[in-house]
């Protein structure tokens, strides 16, 4: 009496537990919500989307047939007195399945291979892009629980707010001075760790005008939810002008002043008129001691690794003077 009602069940709740999940897929797009990693607004952002959406539709050529196949083979050979199903207990083996099943994976693994292999070399982050205008550099380091973004080509500094042109590509140079972080901003690309010690290279492009989300994404204790900012991608002309503005109405950034923003605590958007010279380098070198820094050789930025390498090569001939 109760077999019924328990084959019932187990059939129901798959069904609704399927049904659920793409409802929770489909629902924020529905209710205006928005998924932004695929809604991307530059070209590194569209080619990971690209990627993402590429590699979703080759693994489900794989999976959705096996669900598929999974509740029918479980409806099809279910226990029922009326079932007509073929009975053969001695079944092992069907050449025809066995090519099916072993080929088509293979098939689509390789493809997947040769899809992700062309991406990943396209998506190199230290790769610059191709564009008639030339890149603005931006250094970025992420503090405890902030983000400190320089202008050197500009002479300024923002905490938690960082403003681009648009339709231009920007290179950004990361480091840390506290734990290890992630830089992201999802409708433009990304993302990349931020570490002590090191100076990565990332570059980005905003094709369009307008407010972007920018956030950390890796754990670093008490506050790290709130180490968001946003990202103004502007015209060139007012970018200019926004330059300006920070410095006429901005009070610069001291060697005391960084030292006490670099302490651990949250922060408010802060803008600065001037910056101390080098300090991205004394960023990335802060940790090194007689050049043996735990990452003093895997630095991306050039004049980093070249204040790194001084350090070791004067220390390798102090250690040469003490032998002689």
């Amino acid at each position: 009496m109760n077999k019924k009602p328990r084959s019932l069940i187990r059939i129901i709740i798959p069904v609704v537990l399927t049904l659920v999940t793409i409802a929770l897929i489909v629902w924020p797009m529905l209710a205006g919500g928005q998924y932004v990693v695929l809604d991307p607004k530059g070209p590194i952002g569209a080619s990971q989307r690209d990627l993402i959406v590429i590699s979703t539709i080759l693994c489900a050529v794989i999976i959705v047939p096996v669900l598929i196949l999974s509740a029918v083979i479980v409806w099809r050979y279910r226990d029922k007195p009326d079932n007509k199903a073929a009975y053969e207990p001695n079944w092992s083996h069907s050449t025809k399945a066995e090519a099916i099943w072993w080929t088509v994976p293979i098939i689509i693994i390789g493809l997947l291979a040769i899809v992700t292999v062309r991406y990943t070399y396209d998506l190199e982050p230290s790769k610059p892009l191709a564009h008639e205008k030339a890149p603005i550099t931006i250094q970025v380091s992420s503090l405890d629980w902030k983000w400190l973004f320089m202008y050197p080509e500009q002479g300024i500094a923002t905490v938690n707010t960082l403003n681009i042109p648009a339709d231009r590509p920007v290179k950004f140079e990361l480091t840390a001075d506290s734990p290890m972080n992630s830089f992201w901003i999802p409708q433009l690309g990304g993302q990349i760790y931020t570490m002590s010690g090191m100076a990565m290279t990332l570059y980005l492009q905003a094709d369009h005008e307008g407010k972007y989300w920018g956030s950390g994404a890796n754990f670093t204790g008490e506050h790290f939810g709130e180490m968001r900012f946003d990202v103004n991608a502007t015209s060139d002309e007012d970018f200019d002008n926004w330059v300006a503005e920070v410095k006429q109405s901005s009070q610069a950034l001291t060697t005391e002043g960084y030292a006490a923003l670099a302490e651990p605590g949250t922060s408010n958007v802060a803008y600065y008129s001037a910056f101390p010279e080098g300090l991205f380098q004394n960023i990335v070198t802060k940790y090194v001691i007689d050049g043996n820094g735990a990452h003093s050789k895997h630095g991306s930025s050039n004049e980093a690794s070249g204040a790194i390498q001084n350090s070791t090569d004067k220390s390798n001939q102090d250690e040469d003077k003490s032998a002689n």
